[in-house]
């Protein structure tokens, strides 16, 4: 503890250390300052204008971070960061943060009223359609809106719904009216019902036309609302048609019921029904007929001649034969003679004429027996029948081809697509074969103008197609020249493996790219080709496997880096330049590359995330650091050394700093940009703890350094005392003397007692011997002080001169002896002390300049 002492009150002087007391003094003021600024930074709250001028004038970073937390305007806040970007991280951080908050705010608020906009403009669109709303839907899941703009968008969005549900309403209607129109063909109502039907659904429709979704409506649901009223129409007229032929049936009926029988003559009844208008096969015509037949009976002329007369006026005359002599007919012939009779019927009532022609020729080639006069006449109506429809078949026919001639005629000056005029001309000579089926053959004249019509149309796409010809045979050609190039680069064998792969690929698009090759050639050719390509590209697909095996163990190597350690980043960049140069050298197909880069890659953001994550606990674990930091000089800045004795004190100080500095030892690293500042303010405060500590020691090393210097000089007066001849009763006194000084340190105060206790004893009886001891260690005393004198750099005197130079020698000698520990100067100066000798004036005086200079100033 002396030793400690001593080394501290080494100076000169005894006056403290003025830069210690500067920097105390500097360290209370600061300290006053911070407090100062802490509360302005507090009194700053709702004042956004005033904290932002805080901030650039305040010197304290705690400070400034208060005010900061008070700043919330984009624009202040903008300026806060540029000034404080390369000057207080802390505050730069937090208004970065707030900000991307607002910027991120204004996005989303203007992405919400993007959105609502549209949804607007969508509402006042008259073609509006599920895919936008649903794609309005998608672009709105992803939006963070402000509960206004949200209330907005319902409001829209509920509107928008309400008009999906009426365009789907108006569809459903639509699609309901157009199977109603189609049904009322065949539904077998009357013709005023079907009247009345059809003014309904044209009311139906007007209403449907004037919705507000009419232009969501489907094209071809117009059309085919239209087509299917044609034909409810078409049927409506047929029905009226048919109510007309029957009504003037039944009014002749009448008239002929209403005459005489006598009057009535047969032949003219037959012309006169026949002349009528015709109805189709069904239960009211057979009425007709059999009230016909009963006029029929009715008049005066014979049944026979009736029946004979009743063929159609138009009906072609029986070619008369000569009367033979029949065989008898069996029973099963006359059945299938009248079952080809009912099929003739029934293909006249269908329509079908060739079936019925096909009917007609097995009829007049099958024998048959004699006809009742009722089957006779059944079969020439049955036959004027067919001669009527055959000439409305042949009318027909030739008016049809007629249009098709003119169809014919108009298609060169359509300038239709080559295949679409292709399809027409075929579509046009197909329906003339037909006709031919149908109708019987065409005049020859008219044959002549449609073929040359059909000729003309399709020249320019027979031109086409034999350009298209030569163009697949030049593509065939074009394929040979790829196969030979594929087979000599696969005969090669080449190892430029990046050369190979774009050979591939290039080759493989010029395939596609070929064009259409005929049929007959196209498998062949794909078949070379893919044999030629094969052998090109197994060599490349198994040096990709290896590139492949390559890229995997890259990314395994990422997956194995350790985030926290130092050089984790250069070792990934490592592995990214060399996925790099695999990826240039040799690269995989692009699904399998794009495959792998997107693992590389997830694992390289990976190892950054996690760096990210570890340095921001790396950052806040520094900011507790420097919060603690701060929290020990605070606490060294305002520590109060408690009041008692100078050992007490000192003690509480330096247990004080050594916890301090454990406490910091143990803190861990702070952020670097307050790193300097932080450590500089702890030196500080331990400065001005540490100046504490040395004005007590100062003045415990003056009050030991002057009681060693009365202890010495009381144990010197005790030894002249006795040199001089003192008389023994003065022991107490001299006790007493020595009772009155301090105590000193232990080393000390051991060897000043014993040296006392010596002299003390030799009071009396022992006066001589100790004298005489005295006068024997006078010589060692001075050859001790002129060593001390030498070691501690005191002069000596110009007398001494000589044993000086002599003793430096001895010194310079025994400190370089090997394997000894040379003495302190305090342990000399200790060794001096206890050394018992006679001592002049000028020993006393060179001791006492020793006192000074080694164990402190003596006052």
């Amino acid at each position: 503890m002396f030793e400690f002492l001593f080394k501290r009150s080494a100076s000169k002087t005894a006056a403290p250390d003025p830069v210690v007391a500067e920097q105390a003094a500097a360290s209370a003021l600061s300290a006053s300052r911070r407090a100062e600024q802490v509360a302005r930074a507090h009194a700053v709250a709702g004042d956004e204008a005033a904290a932002f001028e805080f901030i650039l004038a305040s010197e304290f970073a705690d400070a400034r971070l208060i005010a900061a937390e008070h700043v919330h305007a984009l624009p202040l806040l903008e300026k806060v960061h540029h000034a404080m970007r390369n000057t207080d991280r802390r505050v730069a951080k937090l208004m970065q943060g707030r900000i991307d908050l607002i910027r991120h705010q204004a996005a989303e608020t203007q992405r919400a009223e993007a959105s609502i906009a549209t949804a607007q403009r969508l509402l006042s669109d008259d073609k509006l359609s599920p895919n936008q709303v649903a794609e309005l839907d998608r672009q709105w899941q992803v939006i963070k809106a402000t509960p206004e703009l949200a209330t907005a968008f319902a409001a829209a969005r509920a509107a928008l719904a309400a008009r999906l549900e009426a365009q789907v309403l108006l569809q459903r209607a639509v699609i309901d009216a157009v199977a109603a129109a189609r049904a009322l063909a065949s539904n077998g109502q009357s013709a005023e019902e079907l009247a009345q039907a059809l003014a309904s659904l044209d009311a139906q429709h007007a209403q449907h036309a004037q919705s507000p979704e009419r232009g969501s409506l489907p094209k071809h649901l117009e059309s085919d609302f239209l087509q299917a009223r044609e034909q409810a129409q078409s049927a409506l007229q047929a029905l009226q048609q048919h109510q007309a032929v029957f009504d003037a049936r039944q009014g002749a009926l009448a008239e002929w019921q209403a005459q005489d029988a006598a009057t009535l003559d047969a032949d003219t009844l037959k012309r006169a029904w026949q002349a009528l208008p015709r109805l189709p096969e069904s239960s009211l015509s057979d009425s007709l007929q059999q009230q016909f037949a009963a006029v029929l009976a009715s008049a005066p002329a014979p049944v026979q001649a009736a029946t004979a007369e009743a063929a159609p006026a138009h009906a072609e005359p029986a070619p008369r034969k000569p009367r033979q002599e029949h065989a008898p007919v069996s029973k099963e012939a006359t059945e299938q003679f009248f079952k080809v009779l009912d099929a003739m019927e029934a293909a006249l009532q269908d329509g079908l004429l060739h079936v019925a022609s096909e009917h007609d020729k097995t009829l007049r080639d099958t024998k048959h027996g004699r006809l009742t006069p009722a089957q006779a006449d059944r079969l020439a109506h049955v036959r004027g029948q067919f001669k009527q429809l055959a000439d409305w078949a042949r009318w027909g026919g030739n008016v049809s081809r007629e249009e098709l001639v003119k169809a014919g005629e108009e298609l060169p000056a359509q300038e239709l697509p080559m295949a679409e005029l292709a399809k027409k001309v075929g579509s046009l000579r197909e329906r003339w074969k037909s006709l031919d089926t149908l109708s019987g053959p065409a005049p020859k004249s008219l044959w002549e103008r449609f073929d040359a019509a059909c000729s003309v149309a399709y020249a320019p796409a027979a031109q086409h197609f034999k350009l298209l010809a030569d163009e697949r045979h030049g593509n065939a050609a074009k394929a040979q020249e790829l196969i030979a190039e594929t087979a000599a680069l696969a005969a090669e064998e080449s190892t430029d493996w990046k050369h190979v792969a774009s050979a591939s690929q290039r080759l493989r698009q010029a395939w596609t790219r070929l064009g259409t090759i005929d049929r007959k050639e196209k498998k062949r050719l794909d078949a070379e080709f893919g044999a030629a390509l094969d052998a090109l590209s197994k060599p490349l697909d198994t040096q990709r496997q290896i590139e492949t095996a390559r890229r995997e163990q890259l990314i395994v190597e990422v997956g194995l880096l350790k985030p926290s350690e130092r050089n984790t980043v250069d070792m990934l960049k490592a592995l990214q330049d060399k996925w790099q140069e695999l990826a240039k050298a040799l690269p995989l197909e692009r699904r399998a590359e794009q495959a792998l880069w997107q693992r590389f890659r997830a694992a390289c953001d990976d190892i950054f995330a996690r760096r990210k994550e570890t340095a921001h606990a790396a950052d806040h674990e520094r900011r507790e650091h420097l919060h603690a930091r701060v929290a020990l000089c605070e606490a060294l800045e305002t520590a109060v050394v408690p009041e008692g004795d100078d050992k007490a004190r000192s003690a509480f100080i330096h247990q004080l700093l050594r916890d301090t500095r454990a406490a910091w030892n143990a803190s861990g690293p702070v952020p670097r940009a307050s790193e300097a500042k932080i450590e500089q303010r702890y030196q500080a405060a331990v400065a001005g703890v540490q100046a504490q500590a040395d004005a007590i020691a100062e003045r415990a090393g003056a009050a030991q350094a002057n009681a060693l210097r009365d202890k010495l000089r009381l144990v010197q007066a005790l030894e002249t005392s006795l040199l001089e001849g003192g008389d023994s009763a003065d022991a107490a006194a001299w006790d007493q003397r020595w009772s009155a000084l301090p105590p000193l340190d232990a080393q000390y105060e051991r060897s000043l007692q014993q040296r006392f206790a010596a002299a003390q004893a030799a009071l009396g009886e022992g006066a001589a011997a100790y004298v005489q001891q005295l006068q024997a260690n006078q010589e060692r005393l001075r050859e001790e002080v002129l060593r001390l004198e030498i070691v501690a750099g005191v002069d000596s005197g110009a007398e001494f001169a000589r044993d000086r130079l002599k003793m430096q020698v001895e010194v310079l000698q025994s400190s370089l002896k090997s394997g000894q520990k040379p003495l302190t100067q305090v342990s000399q100066l200790m060794q001096l002390c206890a050394i018992a000798a006679a001592t002049d004036a000028r020993t006393a005086s060179r001791i006492e300049t020793l006192l000074r200079r080694i164990g402190g100033s003596v006052k």
